[in-house]
């Protein structure tokens, strides 16, 4: 019930993201694309809409079978498959595109390291990085308060990879390390999520 309630109340909340997603990705009709941590597999779907072959990944065995069941009722022909963000099973360089969204900021600093460098990896040089997550530091308004209430009941665990993400400089802290370089960026919800496209040094 719980998946039920993400696919059916939460991804509405997010089809502006998608959209911009997709647009700022400039995927072509055949283009290769890979959604890391794809959840209910909205994003992947978005892709397909455009025309590209889209493939999405989640360690949650539960969230794949949910894009699947999705899938078929939305009459895709998208690939889902159960992995990692940190061990990615692909070849190197098989997409002109990957994604996350909402992920990273969930992982421990060691496990956003891994997940980085394994989407650089498997994505083509000169290939594009889609990056979606929380802008750091958060707002300081209603919904940055939010974000904060949300993480912070989430669990100890959970609250500790928020923080220490927010430590790290959010997305452009990770970037830095990466050695990756911002190409262009937006702000949603009121200027706490950040979305920023990379290309693939």
């Amino acid at each position: 019930m719980i998946l039920f309630n993400y696919s059916t109340i939460i991804d509405p909340i997010f089809k502006d993201v998608r959209t911009c997603v997709v647009e700022l990705s400039g995927i072509k009709a055949g283009d290769r694309v890979l959604d890391v941590a794809c959840g209910t597999g909205d994003q992947v779907f978005h892709y397909e809409q455009k025309g590209a072959i889209a493939t999405g990944v989640d360690r949650n065995p539960n969230m794949i079978e949910l894009a699947e069941r999705n899938k078929k009722r939305q009459g895709f022909n998208s690939t889902f498959h159960t992995a990692s963000a940190t061990e990615l099973s692909f070849p190197d360089g098989c997409f002109d595109c990957a994604s996350i969204s909402l992920a990273l900021h969930e992982m421990e600093r060691d496990e956003r390291t891994k997940a980085v460098s394994e989407m650089k990896r498997v994505v083509k040089k000169k290939g594009t990085l889609i990056f979606v997550d929380f802008h750091s530091p958060l707002r300081r308004n209603f919904l940055g308060y939010f974000i904060r209430t949300i993480e912070f009941i989430a669990g100890k665990d959970n609250h500790k990879c928020f923080r220490d993400y927010l430590d790290q400089g959010g997305l452009k802290g990770i970037f830095k390390e990466a050695g990756i370089k911002v190409q262009r960026e937006y702000f949603f919800w009121s200027g706490n999520l950040h979305v920023i496209k990379a290309i693939n040094p």
